[in-house]
C-alpha cells in the first residue's frame, strides 16, 4: 500500500500522520524526540514511524512523500529559515528521512501554510482556488493559497499577517520588535491582555483568567454579559477586520478561514468580525466568505503530507 507521511515537528515530541495518496487519514501516533539535532534523535523518530508503518502492514518502500510541518519560515526555495522554540537540524533529519524511505519526496511547511494546504486538500477549502487562512493562536499567522498554490514568499514571510500593522499609536512592543501588529490585539495573549486592562481601567475585578492565553474565561465572561470582556472582543474584531480588509486589497481571497485555539468561539464573534469587516473592506471585496476551518489540530499534519505529495507529482512530472 502506498502512503503518504505528515509530520508535525514540536519541541519534545512529533505527531505522525498516516494518509494514502487520496488524502484518506489513517492513524495519528504521538513520538516524544530528543533534540532533533543527533543522529539517535533522527534513529527516535525513524523507528517511530517504523511502527506506525507496520501497524497497517506499510513497508517503508512504500512511503512516497513525507512532509514536515515547522513553527518557522519556509521560503519558496524550501529553505528552512530561524527556528526559534524548537531545536532542528533540517538537514540532517531530512537525511535520515531519505535513508529510511528512499522512494519518498519530503517537503518541509511552515505550520500555518501547512494548515491552509490541509484545508486545501481535505478541509472546507477544498473547492476554493484562492484563500486565507488566519491561525489566532498564542501568536497569528496565515497561509495564503492563490490559484492552488501555497505563497510562501522569497524569504518565507508569506502569511505573517500577525504583523501587519494596524495601530500607529501603541507604544507596547511586539515580539518582532515593532509597535501595533495585529498579533498584539488578534491573538490569545492579544485578547487576554487587552480584557485584563479594560478592567484594570474601569476599575473592576476581572473574572479568574488561569494563563495568559485563556481566551476561553474571557469568552466565558463575555457570555455572562462581562462588559471588559465585551471590549477585549470588540476591538480583536476590529484588528482583524481592519487587517483583512487591507489583505483583501492585495489577494482578494474567495474566502478567510479562522483557525487556531481562538477559534473555538468562532461562532460567538463571527457576526461581529464579518459586520466590521464589512465596514472596512473594498466595496469589491465585501463578498468574501468568512468562516471557521475544518480541521483543528489536524490541519498541518494533512497539508504538509500534502505538499510533500505534490513535490513529488512535480518531480516525476505527473
Amino acid at each position: 500500500m502506498e502512503a503518504v507521511l505528515g509530520i508535525d515537528v514540536g519541541g519534545t515530541s512529533i505527531k505522525v500522520g498516516l494518509f494514502s495518496p487520496e488524502g484518506d487519514f489513517l492513524e495519528e501516533r504521538k513520538i516524544p524526540t530528543p533534540a532533533l539535532v543527533s543522529p539517535e534523535a533522527y534513529q527516535v523518530v525513524t523507528d517511530g514511524i517504523a511502527k506506525v508503518l507496520a501497524a497497517h502492514d506499510t513497508t517503508p518502500d512504500e512511503v512516497i512523500a513525507c512532509g514536515l510541518d515547522i513553527p518557522g519560515p519556509v521560503a519558496d526555495d524550501g529553505h528552512v529559515g530561524f527556528l526559534p522554540n524548537i531545536q532542528l537540524d533540517p538537514e540532517g533529519l531530512v537525511s535520515a528521512i531519505n535513508a529510511a524511505y528512499p522512494n519518498a519526496a519530503v517537503a518541509f511547511v511552515n505550520d500555518c501554510n501547512a494548515a491552509a494546504l490541509g484545508e486545501l486538500w481535505a478541509g472546507v477549502a477544498h473547492d476554493v482556488s484562492s484563500f486565507v487562512l488566519i491561525a489566532l493562536g498564542t501568536g497569528v499567522g496565515a497561509g495564503v493559497v492563490v490559484n492552488g498554490q501555497l505563497v510562501s514568499g522569497a524569504f518565507g514571510a508569506g502569511g505573517e499577517v500577525g504583523h501587519i500593522t494596524v495601530n500607529y499609536n501603541e507604544t507596547r512592543t511586539c515580539g518582532c520588535g515593532r509597535h501595533g501588529c495585529l498579533e498584539q490585539y488578534a491573538s490569545a495573549t492579544g485578547v487576554v491582555r487587552l480584557y485584563l486592562e479594560e478592567c484594570e481601567r474601569r476599575g473592576v475585578t476581572p473574572v479568574h483568567v488561569e494563563h495568559a492565553t485563556d481566551t476561553l474565561s474571557v469568552f466565558r465572561a463575555l457570555a455572562n454579559g462581562d462588559e471588559c470582556a465585551k471590549n477585549a472582543i470588540d476591538q480583536m474584531c476590529e484588528y482583524l477586520a481592519m487587517a483583512m480588509a487591507q489583505i483583501s486589497c492585495v489577494i482578494d481571497p474567495a474566502m478567510y478561514l479562522i483557525g487556531g485555539g481562538v477559534a473555538g468561539s468562532f461562532a460567538v464573534f463571527a457576526p461581529e468580525l464579518r459586520r466590521r469587516f464589512q465596514a472596512h473592506a473594498l466595496s469589491t471585496c465585501k463578498d468574501v466568505a468568512i468562516e471557521a476551518a475544518s480541521l483543528g489540530n489536524q490541519a498541518a499534519m494533512y497539508g504538509c503530507a500534502y505538499e510533500a505529495l505534490q513535490m513529488r507529482k512535480r518531480t516525476m512530472g505527473e
